[in-house]
């Protein structure tokens, strides 16, 4: 299959080399980006490599992968001091944001090979790397199978398979099985992707369920506040509805509900938390003239109170354990939601809108798990709402089991960093 892949690559280039010399002479993001790739300048590269020092070469296809990969990075560079990181992303892109990321501890930046043969195994054997290190996904045929001509080890991280990409890889299996077969370990986010990687014909001791990277980078440090209800002037019988980070067109909303909640439930509080304190004269305003009675965190609340305006910074996350429940804002409207994992961490039952596309992996998990409600509407977040209010068992079953979701995910760079460590001796 790799010969067969090499011959339509051979042909594709026949035709297609004068298109690719337009490009890097007349685009400028090609002009230095392609010749890289093909190899001139390397030298130069691999001359700044120190000697004697193990080498790590993680490479990551583009901006959200390596994202995902800076907390693992920071791991490694911590766990193996004496290691040379190289670090190499697939796309423009990629590498701007790589390059960008604030002391990302990488001792060279370098170029991934375009997968012709000739270019792959001389970038391969310069660099000669002790371990690669993929991160999620940017399998090409050539460069994984000089990796394992040349006895490198190689671990995918963060591993994940869609439908899409099973259905895909199922289709072509000849093609990508090899590939596959070229990792000394596959670490997968999840159960399901082991599942499906070992059904793919990868053996079973190979592949592993690490855990998704992303959680180590989100997940909410424990212990924080030490403010209680009684600091906040908050009866502590009385159910606390906590809606942390909202945006403009929220509260509006937000409040509609309360309003209507109030009715089934009188001694319900909400606290409102708007995610940029700058909004909180705005949204004291906006609820003033709703008719509710509310206060703000810094003037302090009153005994019949029925709404409190989070005014200051920084005690969101530890607050969300004083509630019932919370509603991550930015999620009714279009701002991409915010980490849900703050008030799960604190075994409280979490709703969210459908805009939570900053977080869709925690999201898919969260629900999967059943430790969340994704609410479309007003009306659908007012019927959830409710139900917890009229449900005590439910709520704690929820929380409970938000919670364990959380603990469950910790420590996903170590299980790596432990994964790393076997492979490198």
């Amino acid at each position: 299959m790799l010969a067969v892949y090499n011959l339509i690559q051979l042909l594709g280039l026949v035709f297609l080399w004068p298109f690719l010399l337009l490009l890097v002479v007349c685009k400028a993001k090609y002009r230095l980006r392609i010749p890289a790739r093909l190899g001139f300048g390397l030298s130069r590269l691999a001359g700044k490599i120190p000697a004697g020092r193990p080498r790590i070469w993680i490479h990551a296809l583009s901006v959200g992968e390596v994202s995902s990969s800076v907390t693992l990075v920071h791991a490694i560079r911590e766990h193996f001091p004496d290691a040379v990181l190289l670090f190499s992303a697939a796309t423009s892109s990629g590498e701007t944001f790589a390059r960008s990321s604030k002391g990302l501890p990488v001792d060279l930046f370098v170029p991934f090979p375009l997968d012709v043969y000739p270019v792959v195994r001389r970038f391969v054997k310069t660099l000669r790397p002790d371990l690669f290190l993929l991160v999620e996904t940017d399998f090409w045929p050539n460069f994984l199978h000089e990796i394992v001509a040349e006895n490198i080890a190689a671990l995918l991280v963060n591993g994940r398979i869609s439908q899409e990409s099973y259905r895909k890889y199922s289709f072509f299996q000849a093609f990508f099985l090899p590939m596959f077969r070229s990792f000394t370990f596959l670490a997968m986010q999840r159960q399901e992707d082991v599942e499906k990687m070992v059904s793919l014909g990868v053996a079973a001791g190979k592949v592993k369920n690490l855990g998704n990277l992303k959680y180590d980078a989100i997940l909410p440090k424990m212990g924080g506040s030490h403010v209680s209800r009684k600091d906040l002037g908050i009866d502590a019988a009385r159910p606390l509805l906590i809606a942390g980070s909202t945006h403009d067109g929220e509260e509006e909303m937000l409040c509609r509900v309360f309003q209507e909640l109030v009715g089934q439930f009188p001694d319900l509080f909400l606290l409102l938390a708007p995610r940029n304190i700058e909004r909180a004269s705005a949204v004291l305003k906006l609820v003033r003239n709703k008719g509710l009675r509310v206060s703000t965190r810094s003037g302090g609340s009153k005994a019949d109170d029925q709404l409190m305006v989070l005014d200051t910074m920084g005690e969101l996350a530890g607050l969300y354990r004083l509630s019932n429940i919370a509603f991550i804002g930015g999620s009714l409207v279009a701002q991409g939601g915010h980490n849900p994992l703050e008030p799960a961490a604190a075994g409280i039952p979490v709703l969210f809108g459908h805009h939570m596309e900053d977080f869709a992996d925690v999201v898919e998990d969260m629900l999967a798990a059943g430790c969340a409600i994704q609410a479309g509407s007003e009306n659908e977040l007012l019927l959830s709402i409710a139900a917890y209010l009229k449900d005590v068992a439910k709520r704690k079953e929820k929380g409970d089991a938000a919670r364990q979701f959380v603990e469950s995910r910790r420590g996903v760079n170590m299980r790596h960093i432990d994964l790393i460590r076997q492979v490198l001796s």
